[in-house]
């Protein structure tokens, strides 16, 4: 079976072919960081109009590069969300339409577990049962998944997602967006531990909070102002994050007896956190898995791959055309498998 997944929760257009024979055919990704760099930030209205434009030529681009035609595409897999509405109103329009005009069925899929699902498409992927650390500009999530559509959520983020933290912090201290490569790559010219940040929450169980941290940057910058500390506060903010998400989710694998954590999202690229993850877990004989480095960002394969999972099981969306901005994953059911 080829699957077309297509990416459009935020400001990322993804599209990808997944062939559940060969694996991944091919993929192609937009970013809209230029776009919205001016603003600081994603602005809905211009997300959603710039999917519009680049659809269909990436459509075209893909199957030029994979040598597929559109007859070959067996089934049409769209983010349904969580995510911004008018853009993944753009991404399950086209989708639904595309799959209509072909008469092949459509799915639409999680976001959120298409990143989570995103490391089986690596040379060596986890086995389940496993816990997920979800960490991304909008999501921060500690999850235990054993098997596909069965998941427990640990804890969450009652505000800031560890990569708003990010995008926020980096905005104040004037770097570009998105923020949280450009914290990173400032940090490594910075002292860890210049400043003590909180690490808010450590001792709650298994819930995250970030705005407080966020705070507490704000009111730094200002006592430095003129004294050039910036490298110094993003190695100390980097760290507070990074040590935060690797207690919490050591504790989560004590806490469910697993062996075995993937980290998913956006911020699963962040070499520190990466590099003291797999310190730790070492100490405990966990195992780290992560997705590709090209599938840690939004991408069509993910959504393709988890689209593939849903629709081997016989789950099939009808004409109407859903999204659901807000969605949480333990809503999702375990497909049956045929």
């Amino acid at each position: 079976m080829i699957v077309l997944g297509l990416e459009t929760s935020c400001d990322e257009t993804g599209l990808a072919l997944y062939d559940s024979e060969k694996g991944l055919l091919g993929q192609v990704l937009y970013s809209q960081i230029q776009l919205h760099a001016e603003y600081g930030g994603v602005v809905p209205e211009l997300a959603s109009r710039d999917h519009v434009r680049k659809l269909i030529p990436l459509l075209n681009e893909l199957l030029h590069q994979a040598n597929v035609s559109k007859k070959e595409i067996d089934a049409v897999a769209y983010t349904r969300g969580p995510g911004l509405m008018g853009a993944l109103m753009t991404g399950a329009l086209f989708g639904r339409t595309l799959a209509f005009a072909l008469d092949k069925p459509a799915i639409g899929v999680h976001h959120m577990e298409g990143h989570m699902l995103a490391p089986l498409l690596s040379e060596t992927p986890p086995k389940f049962p496993f816990v997920a650390l979800l960490v991304s500009g909008g999501h921060t999530q500690l999850m235990a998944a054993y098997e596909i559509g069965k998941y427990e959520i640990l804890g969450e983020s009652i505000d800031d997602a560890a990569g708003e933290a990010f995008d926020k912090v980096a905005k104040m201290m004037g770097l570009a967006y998105p923020g949280g490569p450009n914290i990173a790559k400032l940090a490594l010219d910075g002292d860890a531990q210049a400043f003590d940040f909180p690490r808010p929450m450590l001792h709650k169980d298994l819930v995250f909070s970030f705005s407080g941290l966020k705070t507490a940057v704000s009111v730094q910058l200002k006592k430095v102002e003129g004294q050039n500390r910036e490298a110094d506060i993003a190695a100390s903010f980097q760290e507070a994050i990074v040590d935060t998400l690797v207690k919490k989710s050591v504790k989560a694998l004590k806490q469910t007896k697993l062996k075995r954590l993937v980290i998913a999202g956006g911020v699963s690229a962040n070499t520190r956190l990466r590099e003291k993850l797999e310190a730790e877990l070492a100490k405990i004989k966990a195992q780290v898995y992560y997705a590709e480095p090209a599938l840690c960002t939004d991408n069509g394969a993910m959504i393709a791959f988890a689209g593939y999972q849903r629709l081997k099981g016989g789950a099939c969306d009808g004409l109407a055309v859903t999204t659901t901005p807000r969605w949480p994953m333990t809503e999702l059911e375990t497909p049956t498998q045929v």
